[in-house]
């Protein structure tokens, strides 16, 4: 599956918009030598879930991702990594 922070993808048309689709993951913050443990992991784990929400509409791609980091508890010691996008069908080759 296709996944980009484009509205478009190069040689394709878009057949079809599914609609709105997202992955959230929430991990605590640790903080090691200026760098935040976990949040690569995070962000993938996020994109996985919105990527699987695409696959359960059978889409072919998801277009004009947006990944969000929004800190929230006591002192902001939990992190929620969002991906969004949109879920699209591509039109097949003719």
């Amino acid at each position: 599956m296709i996944i980009t922070t484009t509205h478009t993808i190069e040689g394709k048309q878009i057949g079809e918009y599914l609609g709105l689709v997202t992955g959230e993951t929430i991990i605590k913050v640790k903080v090691s030598r200026c760098s935040l443990v976990g949040l690569t992991e995070a962000r993938e784990d996020s994109i996985e879930k919105m990527q699987a929400e695409a696959q359960r509409q059978d889409a072919h791609a998801v277009v004009g991702i947006n990944i969000d980091y929004q800190g929230f508890g006591p002192d902001n010691f939990w992190l929620m990594v969002t991906a969004t996008g949109t879920a699209v069908k591509l039109q097949e080759n003719r």
